[in-house]
């Protein structure tokens, strides 16, 4: 997904990150002749103790099974976080590939009745961040969360969808870094492929976000919404698996604004 060499992911991870550290965030002199933003090649290698003909075999992908010594070790130089270091052992670990076929997503009957019995917005989201399903107080808070809608695609294209989040740049690379983390690494998933080259066709913020190759986890947060009837809303969100499928929430801190605030669009809603 990063170009023609889909099977070297380590060394695409590797030079990505070696181009976020400074030479200055590990005490190193910045120099006057660095062609390009980052730590060099020998650096990393002599900061992490290895040859630095190894670690460019490392980038190249001529090894592509390092130990986890000299894992860690790269991730220490690179200032990974816990999530990210995760993910870097998790490409350079030896495991089989197996092709993911294209398969239809399903809501169980059970879950259309949770949806309807709860009464903040709520929907299911796939695999692939679509809109499997959604109750009226969801799709009363934006549209673009009636089944049928891609989240990432919505978020990244639909202009309303960048006026609806207060933060839109924000919200967009913890997206992206999410994304990066649940479907990055899959080059046998045709879907995610055909995703991830759409939105870098169509989007140069996808591009940019995408070459970080930042990754974070499946996790909840805090978020303000600009709605175009009730104005602004500072809600919590949730995201929680069920099975395969994630059930996200949005909820209000009690009796606030933007508690009375949903209750009138629920009341709307219910009479529309």
């Amino acid at each position: 997904m990063d170009g023609d060499d889909r099977s070297n992911r380590l060394g695409e991870y590797l030079r990505a990150r070696r181009g976020l550290v400074t030479p200055e965030q590990l005490g190193l002199p910045a120099g006057s002749h660095r062609r390009v933003p980052g730590l060099r090649r020998e650096e990393v290698a002599l900061l992490a103790g290895i040859s630095a003909d190894y670690y460019l075999r490392l980038e190249r992908g001529r090894d592509s099974h390092p130990s986890l010594q000299v894992l860690e070790s790269l991730a220490r130089v690179l200032q990974l976080d816990e999530v990210e270091s995760a993910y870097l052992m998790g490409l350079g670990a030896e495991r089989p590939r197996v092709r993911r076929q294209r398969r239809v997503e399903r809501v169980p009957g059970r879950v259309h009745h949770l949806l309807a019995a709860l009464d903040v917005p709520a929907f299911i989201e796939g695999r692939y961040f679509d809109v499997l399903a959604s109750n009226a107080l969801a799709v009363a808070l934006s549209p673009r969360l009636v089944p049928g809608q891609n989240r990432l695609r919505s978020l990244l294209l639909d202009p309303e969808e960048r006026e609806f989040h207060h933060d839109w740049e924000t919200s967009v690379a913890s997206f992206v870094a999410l994304v990066r983390q649940t479907l990055g690494d899959d080059v046998t998933d045709p879907r995610a492929v055909e995703l991830i080259g759409e939105l870098s066709l169509a989007s140069d913020r996808f591009r940019t976000l995408w070459a970080r190759q930042d990754v974070r986890p499946l996790e909840g947060g805090s978020t303000t919404v600009n709605h175009p009837t009730v104005g602004t809303m500072r809600l919590h969100r949730e995201k929680l698996p069920l099975g395969d499928l994630i059930l996200v929430l949005y909820y209000p801190d009690e009796n606030s604004d933007a508690a009375d605030k949903l209750r009138f669009m629920g009341l709307t809603a219910s009479r529309g």
